[in-house]
Protein backbone atom coordinates (compact mmCIF):
# COMPACT_ATOMS: atom_id res chain seq x y z
CA UNK A 1 0.00 0.00 0.00
CA UNK A 2 1.80 2.94 -0.76
CA UNK A 3 -0.40 5.67 1.29
CA UNK A 4 0.89 7.46 3.93
CA UNK A 5 0.04 5.95 7.17
CA UNK A 6 0.45 6.67 11.00
CA UNK A 7 1.12 3.88 13.37
CA UNK A 8 -0.77 3.71 16.07
CA UNK A 9 0.44 2.00 19.37
CA UNK A 10 -0.02 -1.67 19.11
CA UNK A 11 -0.29 -4.31 22.11
CA UNK A 12 0.98 -7.63 22.97
CA UNK A 13 -0.26 -9.98 20.60
CA UNK A 14 -1.02 -12.65 23.13
CA UNK A 15 -3.00 -10.84 25.79
CA UNK A 16 -6.71 -10.28 26.33
CA UNK A 17 -6.44 -8.81 29.46
CA UNK A 18 -8.39 -5.04 30.25
CA UNK A 19 -6.40 -2.29 30.14
CA UNK A 20 -3.90 -2.01 32.61
CA UNK A 21 -4.98 -0.42 35.69
CA UNK A 22 -3.72 0.43 39.58
CA UNK A 23 -7.08 -1.21 41.26
CA UNK A 24 -6.05 -4.10 39.87
CA UNK A 25 -3.40 -4.33 41.76
CA UNK A 26 -4.54 -2.81 45.07
CA UNK A 27 -8.20 -5.28 44.91
CA UNK A 28 -5.65 -8.12 44.03
CA UNK A 29 -8.51 -9.28 41.58
CA UNK A 30 -6.99 -11.86 38.78
CA UNK A 31 -8.50 -11.93 35.39
CA UNK A 32 -10.23 -15.12 34.70
CA UNK A 33 -8.98 -17.15 31.77
CA UNK A 34 -12.43 -16.32 29.27
CA UNK A 35 -12.60 -19.66 26.39
CA UNK A 36 -11.33 -17.19 23.70
CA UNK A 37 -8.09 -17.25 25.22
CA UNK A 38 -7.53 -21.03 24.53
CA UNK A 39 -7.36 -20.17 20.76
CA UNK A 40 -4.55 -17.05 21.72
CA UNK A 41 -2.50 -18.08 18.28
CA UNK A 42 -5.01 -15.43 16.48
CA UNK A 43 -4.23 -12.21 17.36
CA UNK A 44 -5.17 -8.81 15.49
CA UNK A 45 -2.46 -6.40 16.44
CA UNK A 46 -0.63 -3.66 14.82
CA UNK A 47 -3.22 -1.04 13.83
CA UNK A 48 -2.27 1.23 11.19
CA UNK A 49 -4.20 4.47 10.25
CA UNK A 50 -3.74 5.34 6.17
CA UNK A 51 -4.36 8.70 5.01
CA UNK A 52 -4.91 8.05 1.17
CA UNK A 53 -6.56 11.14 0.29
CA UNK A 54 -10.22 11.51 1.43
CA UNK A 55 -10.27 7.44 1.93
CA UNK A 56 -8.87 7.33 5.85
CA UNK A 57 -8.94 3.87 6.73
CA UNK A 58 -7.26 1.66 9.53
CA UNK A 59 -5.23 -1.96 9.03
CA UNK A 60 -4.79 -4.51 11.40
CA UNK A 61 -2.47 -6.83 11.22
CA UNK A 62 -3.94 -10.65 11.50
CA UNK A 63 -1.80 -13.54 12.34
CA UNK A 64 -2.88 -17.20 12.61
CA UNK A 65 0.25 -19.10 14.29
CA UNK A 66 -1.54 -22.08 15.63
CA UNK A 67 1.15 -24.36 17.55
CA UNK A 68 1.48 -28.01 16.80
CA UNK A 69 -1.37 -30.52 17.48
CA UNK A 70 -0.98 -32.24 20.38
CA UNK A 71 -3.31 -35.53 20.45
CA UNK A 72 -2.93 -36.50 24.02
CA UNK A 73 -4.11 -33.19 25.08
CA UNK A 74 -6.65 -32.37 23.05
CA UNK A 75 -8.14 -36.30 23.80
CA UNK A 76 -8.12 -34.89 27.69
CA UNK A 77 -9.17 -31.78 26.99
CA UNK A 78 -13.14 -31.79 26.95
CA UNK A 79 -13.02 -28.54 24.50
CA UNK A 80 -11.31 -29.95 21.59
CA UNK A 81 -10.06 -27.47 19.21
CA UNK A 82 -11.25 -28.68 15.86
CA UNK A 83 -9.41 -25.78 13.72
CA UNK A 84 -6.40 -26.47 15.13
CA UNK A 85 -6.15 -29.76 14.73
CA UNK A 86 -7.19 -29.08 10.56
CA UNK A 87 -4.45 -26.45 10.93
CA UNK A 88 -2.14 -26.77 12.96
CA UNK A 89 1.28 -25.15 11.58
CA UNK A 90 -0.46 -23.33 9.02
CA UNK A 91 1.14 -19.73 9.61
CA UNK A 92 -0.22 -16.81 7.86
CA UNK A 93 0.02 -12.86 8.70
CA UNK A 94 -2.14 -10.61 6.49
CA UNK A 95 -3.55 -6.85 6.54
CA UNK A 96 -7.07 -6.22 7.09
CA UNK A 97 -9.36 -3.53 7.60
CA UNK A 98 -12.58 -3.13 9.17
CA UNK A 99 -14.40 -3.20 6.12
CA UNK A 100 -12.80 -6.75 5.62
CA UNK A 101 -14.20 -8.06 8.77
CA UNK A 102 -17.84 -6.90 7.63
CA UNK A 103 -17.19 -8.85 4.70
CA UNK A 104 -16.60 -12.07 6.77
CA UNK A 105 -19.14 -11.32 8.94
CA UNK A 106 -21.66 -11.08 5.90
CA UNK A 107 -20.35 -14.28 4.51
CA UNK A 108 -20.62 -16.48 7.26
CA UNK A 109 -24.22 -15.96 7.38
CA UNK A 110 -24.38 -16.98 3.82
CA UNK A 111 -22.44 -19.97 4.04
CA UNK A 112 -23.12 -20.95 7.66
CA UNK A 113 -27.13 -20.00 7.49
CA UNK A 114 -28.50 -20.83 11.23
CA UNK A 115 -24.96 -20.71 13.29
CA UNK A 116 -24.90 -18.39 15.44
CA UNK A 117 -22.01 -15.52 14.00
CA UNK A 118 -20.13 -13.31 16.98
CA UNK A 119 -21.03 -9.93 16.54
CA UNK A 120 -18.58 -7.71 15.08
CA UNK A 121 -17.63 -4.02 16.79
CA UNK A 122 -20.61 -1.28 15.82
CA UNK A 123 -19.51 1.35 13.63
CA UNK A 124 -19.23 4.90 14.67
CA UNK A 125 -18.47 7.96 13.00
CA UNK A 126 -17.28 10.32 15.32
CA UNK A 127 -13.59 9.75 16.62
CA UNK A 128 -12.79 6.40 14.86
CA UNK A 129 -9.75 7.55 14.24
CA UNK A 130 -8.57 8.29 18.09
CA UNK A 131 -5.99 5.57 19.74
CA UNK A 132 -8.66 4.82 22.25
CA UNK A 133 -11.42 3.88 20.39
CA UNK A 134 -8.60 2.50 17.49
CA UNK A 135 -7.54 0.13 20.34
CA UNK A 136 -10.96 -0.65 21.73
CA UNK A 137 -12.28 -1.87 18.45
CA UNK A 138 -9.03 -3.98 17.75
CA UNK A 139 -9.63 -6.02 21.01
CA UNK A 140 -13.39 -6.42 19.84
CA UNK A 141 -12.20 -7.49 16.56
CA UNK A 142 -9.65 -9.91 17.88
CA UNK A 143 -12.70 -11.55 20.00
CA UNK A 144 -15.05 -11.37 16.82
CA UNK A 145 -12.00 -14.26 15.24
CA UNK A 146 -11.60 -15.92 18.02
CA UNK A 147 -14.69 -17.05 18.65
CA UNK A 148 -15.38 -17.75 15.27
CA UNK A 149 -12.48 -20.41 15.30
CA UNK A 150 -14.08 -21.94 18.68
CA UNK A 151 -17.22 -22.70 16.49
CA UNK A 152 -17.45 -25.57 14.74
CA UNK A 153 -20.10 -24.64 12.59
CA UNK A 154 -17.82 -21.80 11.25
CA UNK A 155 -14.51 -22.90 11.51
CA UNK A 156 -13.89 -24.74 8.15
CA UNK A 157 -15.64 -22.07 6.33
CA UNK A 158 -14.70 -21.52 2.80
CA UNK A 159 -14.59 -17.38 3.70
CA UNK A 160 -13.14 -17.65 6.61
CA UNK A 161 -9.75 -19.56 5.29
CA UNK A 162 -9.69 -17.05 2.71
CA UNK A 163 -9.78 -14.13 5.28
CA UNK A 164 -6.75 -15.69 7.40
CA UNK A 165 -4.57 -16.93 4.85
CA UNK A 166 -5.11 -14.63 1.08
CA UNK A 167 -2.73 -12.37 0.14
CA UNK A 168 -4.70 -8.98 -0.26
CA UNK A 169 -4.51 -9.74 -3.88
CA UNK A 170 -6.15 -13.15 -3.60
CA UNK A 171 -8.28 -11.99 -0.94
CA UNK A 172 -9.66 -9.29 -3.41
CA UNK A 173 -10.65 -11.52 -5.84
CA UNK A 174 -12.06 -13.80 -3.61
CA UNK A 175 -14.63 -11.19 -2.61
CA UNK A 176 -14.95 -10.01 -6.03
CA UNK A 177 -15.95 -13.53 -7.09
CA UNK A 178 -18.36 -14.14 -3.92
CA UNK A 179 -20.53 -11.03 -4.66
CA UNK A 180 -20.72 -11.86 -8.04
CA UNK A 181 -21.94 -15.11 -7.28
CA UNK A 182 -24.41 -13.64 -5.34
CA UNK A 183 -25.73 -11.15 -7.75
CA UNK A 184 -25.96 -14.13 -9.88
CA UNK A 185 -28.11 -15.78 -7.99
CA UNK A 186 -30.54 -12.65 -7.55
CA UNK A 187 -30.25 -12.15 -11.28
CA UNK A 188 -30.60 -15.72 -12.77
CA UNK A 189 -33.64 -18.02 -12.35
CA UNK A 190 -34.04 -22.25 -12.29
CA UNK A 191 -33.50 -22.48 -16.04
CA UNK A 192 -30.93 -19.45 -16.13
CA UNK A 193 -32.54 -18.15 -19.18
CA UNK A 194 -33.99 -15.08 -19.57
CA UNK A 195 -37.13 -16.20 -21.10
CA UNK A 196 -38.24 -17.69 -17.94
CA UNK A 197 -37.05 -15.40 -15.41
CA UNK A 198 -39.58 -13.06 -16.61
CA UNK A 199 -42.87 -15.57 -16.22
CA UNK A 200 -41.15 -17.37 -12.79
CA UNK A 201 -43.56 -15.45 -10.20
CA UNK A 202 -44.19 -16.83 -6.88
CA UNK A 203 -41.12 -18.01 -5.36
CA UNK A 204 -39.53 -16.13 -8.33
CA UNK A 205 -40.08 -12.80 -5.96
CA UNK A 206 -37.22 -14.01 -3.47
CA UNK A 207 -34.74 -14.24 -6.06
CA UNK A 208 -35.22 -11.36 -7.93
CA UNK A 209 -33.33 -7.88 -6.64
CA UNK A 210 -35.46 -4.68 -7.13
CA UNK A 211 -34.11 -2.41 -9.49
CA UNK A 212 -36.49 0.60 -9.54
CA UNK A 213 -39.36 1.54 -7.28
CA UNK A 214 -41.62 0.11 -9.86
CA UNK A 215 -40.14 -3.23 -9.45
CA UNK A 216 -39.65 -2.84 -5.82
CA UNK A 217 -43.83 -2.41 -5.24
CA UNK A 218 -44.05 -4.97 -7.39
CA UNK A 219 -41.64 -7.30 -5.36
CA UNK A 220 -43.74 -6.74 -2.04
CA UNK A 221 -46.80 -7.37 -3.56
CA UNK A 222 -45.69 -10.64 -4.53
CA UNK A 223 -43.73 -11.70 -1.71
CA UNK A 224 -47.02 -10.80 0.25
CA UNK A 225 -48.72 -13.32 -2.10
CA UNK A 226 -46.40 -15.36 -1.50
CA UNK A 227 -46.46 -15.56 1.97
CA UNK A 228 -49.98 -14.97 3.14
CA UNK A 229 -50.78 -18.32 3.18
CA UNK A 230 -49.44 -21.19 5.78
CA UNK A 231 -45.95 -21.86 5.92
CA UNK A 232 -45.07 -25.60 5.13
CA UNK A 233 -44.90 -27.48 8.86
CA UNK A 234 -42.36 -30.10 10.20
CA UNK A 235 -42.06 -31.62 13.35
CA UNK A 236 -40.04 -30.07 15.04
CA UNK A 237 -41.74 -26.33 14.94
CA UNK A 238 -43.04 -26.74 18.36
CA UNK A 239 -39.32 -27.14 19.69
CA UNK A 240 -38.56 -23.75 17.81
CA UNK A 241 -41.75 -21.75 18.97
CA UNK A 242 -40.55 -22.40 22.69
CA UNK A 243 -36.79 -21.49 21.91
CA UNK A 244 -38.25 -18.37 20.31
CA UNK A 245 -40.23 -17.89 23.23
CA UNK A 246 -36.74 -18.72 25.75
CA UNK A 247 -35.01 -16.17 23.81
CA UNK A 248 -37.46 -12.95 23.70
CA UNK A 249 -37.79 -13.53 27.63
CA UNK A 250 -34.22 -14.08 27.68
CA UNK A 251 -33.51 -10.58 25.99
CA UNK A 252 -35.75 -8.81 28.24
CA UNK A 253 -34.20 -9.82 31.73
CA UNK A 254 -30.99 -9.47 30.33
CA UNK A 255 -31.75 -6.00 29.03
CA UNK A 256 -33.42 -5.24 32.74
CA UNK A 257 -30.20 -6.57 34.38
CA UNK A 258 -27.88 -4.72 31.64
CA UNK A 259 -29.65 -1.53 32.36
CA UNK A 260 -28.97 -2.19 36.52
CA UNK A 261 -25.12 -2.45 35.70
CA UNK A 262 -25.12 0.16 33.86
CA UNK A 263 -26.79 2.09 36.53
CA UNK A 264 -24.76 0.77 39.42
CA UNK A 265 -21.24 1.78 37.33
CA UNK A 266 -22.85 5.38 37.14
CA UNK A 267 -23.89 5.38 40.73
CA UNK A 268 -20.22 4.36 41.62
CA UNK A 269 -18.60 7.01 39.77
CA UNK A 270 -21.13 9.31 41.57
CA UNK A 271 -19.81 7.97 44.84
CA UNK A 272 -16.64 8.89 44.31
CA UNK A 273 -16.86 12.35 43.42
CA UNK A 274 -19.15 12.22 46.66
CA UNK A 275 -16.64 11.44 48.40
CA UNK A 276 -13.88 13.46 46.97
CA UNK A 277 -15.97 16.71 47.81
CA UNK A 278 -16.12 15.56 51.08
CA UNK A 279 -12.65 15.24 51.46
CA UNK A 280 -12.24 18.64 50.06
CA UNK A 281 -14.35 19.83 52.46
CA UNK A 282 -13.00 18.62 55.41
CA UNK A 283 -9.76 19.90 54.22
CA UNK A 284 -11.08 23.19 54.19
CA UNK A 285 -12.47 22.96 57.68
CA UNK A 286 -9.18 22.14 58.91
CA UNK A 287 -7.78 24.75 57.73
CA UNK A 288 -9.96 27.37 59.44
CA UNK A 289 -9.39 25.37 62.93
CA UNK A 290 -6.50 24.93 65.30
CA UNK A 291 -4.06 22.75 65.22
CA UNK A 292 -5.10 19.95 66.99
CA UNK A 293 -8.47 19.72 65.64
CA UNK A 294 -7.59 20.54 62.14
CA UNK A 295 -5.32 18.13 61.96
CA UNK A 296 -7.61 15.82 62.55
CA UNK A 297 -10.31 17.28 60.22
CA UNK A 298 -7.55 17.10 57.33
CA UNK A 299 -7.04 13.27 58.38
CA UNK A 300 -10.75 12.70 57.63
CA UNK A 301 -10.40 14.32 54.86
CA UNK A 302 -7.14 12.91 53.30
CA UNK A 303 -9.13 9.47 54.03
CA UNK A 304 -12.10 10.60 52.01
CA UNK A 305 -10.17 11.27 49.55
CA UNK A 306 -8.18 7.69 49.31
CA UNK A 307 -11.76 5.85 49.33
CA UNK A 308 -12.92 8.12 46.49
CA UNK A 309 -9.82 6.97 44.09
CA UNK A 310 -10.50 3.81 45.25
CA UNK A 311 -14.16 3.94 44.79
CA UNK A 312 -13.34 5.55 41.21
CA UNK A 313 -11.08 2.38 40.65
CA UNK A 314 -13.36 -0.12 41.67
CA UNK A 315 -16.36 1.80 39.45
CA UNK A 316 -14.04 0.85 36.48
CA UNK A 317 -13.22 -2.47 37.31
CA UNK A 318 -17.30 -2.92 37.53
CA UNK A 319 -17.70 -1.56 34.11
CA UNK A 320 -15.16 -3.99 32.92
CA UNK A 321 -16.06 -7.36 34.81
CA UNK A 322 -19.94 -6.54 35.37
CA UNK A 323 -21.23 -3.94 32.53
CA UNK A 324 -19.39 -5.02 29.58
CA UNK A 325 -20.53 -8.69 29.77
CA UNK A 326 -23.48 -7.78 30.05
CA UNK A 327 -23.64 -5.97 27.15
CA UNK A 328 -21.48 -8.54 25.25
CA UNK A 329 -24.74 -11.20 26.33
CA UNK A 330 -27.49 -8.82 24.97
CA UNK A 331 -25.25 -8.79 21.52
CA UNK A 332 -25.03 -12.65 22.08
CA UNK A 333 -28.93 -12.75 22.38
CA UNK A 334 -29.52 -10.80 19.42
CA UNK A 335 -26.82 -13.15 17.59
CA UNK A 336 -29.31 -16.02 17.74
CA UNK A 337 -32.38 -14.10 16.78
CA UNK A 338 -30.02 -13.98 13.26
CA UNK A 339 -30.05 -17.53 13.31
CA UNK A 340 -33.60 -17.91 14.28
CA UNK A 341 -34.19 -15.56 11.59
CA UNK A 342 -32.35 -17.28 9.18
CA UNK A 343 -34.17 -20.57 9.60
CA UNK A 344 -37.29 -18.78 8.76
CA UNK A 345 -35.93 -17.43 5.96
CA UNK A 346 -35.37 -20.74 4.47
CA UNK A 347 -38.76 -21.72 5.49
CA UNK A 348 -40.61 -18.98 3.80
CA UNK A 349 -38.30 -20.11 0.64
CA UNK A 350 -39.80 -23.88 0.75
CA UNK A 351 -42.81 -22.47 0.95
CA UNK A 352 -43.10 -20.05 -1.58
CA UNK A 353 -41.47 -23.31 -4.19
CA UNK A 354 -44.28 -25.57 -2.67
CA UNK A 355 -47.06 -22.70 -3.67
CA UNK A 356 -45.72 -22.14 -6.84
CA UNK A 357 -45.24 -25.59 -7.93
CA UNK A 358 -49.33 -26.13 -6.91
CA UNK A 359 -49.99 -23.59 -9.30
CA UNK A 360 -48.04 -24.33 -11.53
CA UNK A 361 -49.34 -27.98 -11.80
CA UNK A 362 -53.08 -26.61 -12.07
CA UNK A 363 -52.15 -24.16 -14.63
CA UNK A 364 -50.15 -27.48 -16.62
CA UNK A 365 -53.06 -29.66 -16.06
CA UNK A 366 -55.23 -27.22 -17.86
CA UNK A 367 -53.24 -26.37 -20.52
CA UNK A 368 -53.18 -30.40 -21.16
CA UNK A 369 -56.56 -30.59 -22.02
CA UNK A 370 -56.67 -27.59 -24.25
CA UNK A 371 -56.42 -29.19 -27.62
CA UNK A 372 -53.10 -27.84 -29.92
CA UNK A 373 -51.38 -26.49 -26.36
CA UNK A 374 -48.88 -29.46 -26.33
CA UNK A 375 -45.57 -27.54 -27.00
CA UNK A 376 -46.75 -25.22 -24.29
CA UNK A 377 -47.57 -27.79 -21.91
CA UNK A 378 -44.16 -29.31 -22.47
CA UNK A 379 -42.87 -26.17 -21.80
CA UNK A 380 -44.66 -25.94 -18.63
CA UNK A 381 -43.96 -29.52 -17.84
CA UNK A 382 -40.38 -29.07 -18.39
CA UNK A 383 -40.57 -25.49 -15.85
CA UNK A 384 -42.04 -27.38 -13.38
CA UNK A 385 -39.57 -30.49 -12.66
CA UNK A 386 -37.04 -28.10 -12.39
CA UNK A 387 -38.80 -25.95 -9.44
CA UNK A 388 -39.40 -29.65 -8.17
CA UNK A 389 -35.54 -29.98 -7.88
CA UNK A 390 -35.21 -26.83 -6.42
CA UNK A 391 -37.53 -27.68 -4.05
CA UNK A 392 -35.86 -30.39 -3.34
CA UNK A 393 -32.64 -28.60 -2.99
CA UNK A 394 -34.81 -26.17 -0.64
CA UNK A 395 -36.17 -28.83 1.80
CA UNK A 396 -32.49 -29.97 1.83
CA UNK A 397 -31.05 -26.59 3.30
CA UNK A 398 -34.07 -26.06 5.75
CA UNK A 399 -33.40 -29.33 7.44
CA UNK A 400 -29.84 -28.20 7.88
CA UNK A 401 -30.25 -24.99 8.91
CA UNK A 402 -32.80 -26.15 11.35
CA UNK A 403 -30.40 -28.90 12.87
CA UNK A 404 -27.54 -26.24 12.75
CA UNK A 405 -29.76 -23.73 14.94
CA UNK A 406 -30.44 -26.73 17.15
CA UNK A 407 -27.48 -27.33 18.04
CA UNK A 408 -25.85 -24.07 18.11
CA UNK A 409 -28.79 -23.06 20.81
CA UNK A 410 -27.79 -25.73 22.60
CA UNK A 411 -24.07 -24.45 22.87
CA UNK A 412 -25.21 -21.29 23.81
CA UNK A 413 -27.05 -22.62 26.81
CA UNK A 414 -24.37 -24.42 28.04
CA UNK A 415 -21.69 -21.84 27.63
CA UNK A 416 -23.83 -18.41 28.44
CA UNK A 417 -24.16 -20.26 31.73
CA UNK A 418 -21.06 -21.15 32.64
CA UNK A 419 -20.27 -17.56 31.13
CA UNK A 420 -23.08 -15.98 33.30
CA UNK A 421 -22.20 -18.11 36.76
CA UNK A 422 -18.29 -16.85 36.21
CA UNK A 423 -19.21 -13.23 35.81
CA UNK A 424 -21.52 -13.25 38.80
CA UNK A 425 -18.84 -15.43 41.26
CA UNK A 426 -16.35 -12.59 39.79
CA UNK A 427 -18.40 -9.61 41.13
CA UNK A 428 -18.83 -10.99 44.33
CA UNK A 429 -15.20 -11.58 44.97
CA UNK A 430 -14.36 -8.26 43.71
CA UNK A 431 -17.32 -6.81 46.13
CA UNK A 432 -16.08 -8.37 48.77
CA UNK A 433 -12.31 -7.70 48.70
CA UNK A 434 -13.30 -3.95 47.78
CA UNK A 435 -15.51 -3.73 51.26
CA UNK A 436 -12.55 -5.34 53.11
CA UNK A 437 -9.79 -2.92 51.85
CA UNK A 438 -12.22 0.36 52.44
CA UNK A 439 -12.89 -1.06 56.00
CA UNK A 440 -9.23 -1.37 56.64
CA UNK A 441 -8.44 2.00 55.64
CA UNK A 442 -11.52 3.80 57.67
CA UNK A 443 -10.77 1.67 60.56
CA UNK A 444 -6.91 3.02 60.56
CA UNK A 445 -8.68 6.31 60.83
CA UNK A 446 -10.39 5.59 63.94
CA UNK A 447 -7.16 4.67 65.50
CA UNK A 448 -5.76 7.84 64.29
CA UNK A 449 -8.68 10.12 65.55
CA UNK A 450 -8.90 7.85 69.28
CA UNK A 451 -4.97 8.15 69.82
CA UNK A 452 -4.13 4.63 68.66
CA UNK A 453 -7.04 3.17 71.05
CA UNK A 454 -9.75 2.95 68.44
CA UNK A 455 -9.99 -0.63 67.98
CA UNK A 456 -10.16 -1.74 72.09
CA UNK A 457 -12.47 0.83 72.42
CA UNK A 458 -14.55 -0.51 69.91
CA UNK A 459 -14.18 -4.25 71.39
CA UNK A 460 -14.74 -2.97 74.88
CA UNK A 461 -18.02 -1.27 73.83
CA UNK A 462 -19.12 -3.94 72.12
CA UNK A 463 -18.35 -6.46 75.11
CA UNK A 464 -19.85 -4.09 77.30
CA UNK A 465 -22.83 -4.38 74.90
CA UNK A 466 -23.36 -7.96 74.84
CA UNK A 467 -22.71 -8.44 78.91
CA UNK A 468 -25.47 -5.95 79.47
CA UNK A 469 -27.71 -7.28 76.47
CA UNK A 470 -27.11 -11.36 78.32
CA UNK A 471 -27.99 -9.90 81.54
CA UNK A 472 -31.39 -8.26 80.74
CA UNK A 473 -32.65 -11.70 79.07
CA UNK A 474 -31.55 -13.60 81.98
CA UNK A 475 -33.60 -11.18 84.35
CA UNK A 476 -36.15 -11.72 81.37
CA UNK A 477 -36.09 -15.36 81.99
CA UNK A 478 -36.17 -15.59 85.68
CA UNK A 479 -39.06 -13.14 85.52
CA UNK A 480 -42.44 -14.48 87.68
CA UNK A 481 -45.43 -12.74 88.58
CA UNK A 482 -44.45 -13.32 92.49
CA UNK A 483 -40.82 -12.43 92.50
CA UNK A 484 -40.22 -9.30 93.04
CA UNK A 485 -38.69 -7.17 90.22
CA UNK A 486 -35.13 -7.35 89.29
CA UNK A 487 -33.20 -4.70 89.90
CA UNK A 488 -31.72 -2.45 87.21
CA UNK A 489 -28.48 -0.56 87.39
CA UNK A 490 -28.73 3.08 86.58
CA UNK A 491 -26.95 3.24 82.94
CA UNK A 492 -23.64 5.22 83.20
CA UNK A 493 -23.20 8.27 81.95
CA UNK A 494 -21.76 8.53 78.82
CA UNK A 495 -18.40 9.84 78.81
CA UNK A 496 -17.77 13.72 77.92
CA UNK A 497 -15.74 14.14 74.95
CA UNK A 498 -12.32 15.68 75.00
CA UNK A 499 -10.55 17.67 72.67
CA UNK A 500 -7.12 18.91 72.46
CA UNK A 501 -7.22 21.93 71.25
CA UNK A 502 -10.00 22.90 74.18
CA UNK A 503 -7.79 23.76 77.93
CA UNK A 504 -9.43 21.82 80.70
CA UNK A 505 -11.78 23.32 82.62
CA UNK A 506 -9.40 23.85 85.62
CA UNK A 507 -7.90 26.72 84.01
CA UNK A 508 -9.43 30.13 84.89
CA UNK A 509 -11.24 32.39 82.56
CA UNK A 510 -10.35 29.86 79.75
CA UNK A 511 -8.05 32.10 77.52
CA UNK A 512 -9.50 32.67 73.81
CA UNK A 513 -7.30 32.96 71.04
CA UNK A 514 -9.58 35.78 69.90
CA UNK A 515 -8.28 39.37 71.14
CA UNK A 516 -10.98 41.97 71.89
CA UNK A 517 -10.43 45.74 71.52
CA UNK A 518 -10.29 47.53 74.77
CA UNK A 519 -13.73 49.21 75.94
CA UNK A 520 -11.70 52.54 77.47
CA UNK A 521 -11.29 54.00 73.55
CA UNK A 522 -13.62 56.96 73.27
CA UNK A 523 -16.81 56.15 71.67
CA UNK A 524 -16.68 52.60 72.99
CA UNK A 525 -18.92 53.14 76.18
CA UNK A 526 -22.56 52.90 75.99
Amino acid sequence: MASASAPVHSSAPHTMSPPSNPSAAEFRLTSRLRPEDAVDYITVADPVIHADGINKYTSYRVDCRPPPYDVAAANANANRDTFLQNNSHSYSSVLRRYSDFLWLYERLHKERAGAIVPPLPEKQAVSRFSPEFVEERRKHLELFLRRVVLNEELNDAECLMVFLRGEDGEFQRAKALADKMDNSAHAMDLSGSAANNMTMGGAGAFNLTPKNTTTLKKWFSEAKTSMSGALVQSPDDDLFDEIERYIEALHVQMKRVSNQSTALVKKGREIANALFEFGLAFHQLGQSEGEALGSKLDLVGGTADKVSGMAAKFSELERLHLEEPFKDYLKIIHAVKLAMGRRHDKRVSYTALLTEIETRQVNLNRMRMTPGAEAKAYSMEMSLNRYQQAADLAREEYAEVSQRVLREVDRFKREKAEEMRMVVLEFILLEIEVNRTMEKVWGELVNKLEGGKGSSATSTVGASTIGASGNANANANNFHPNNPMPTVPPPSMPMQPTYANVPPPSESLMESSIQYRNNDLPGMGL
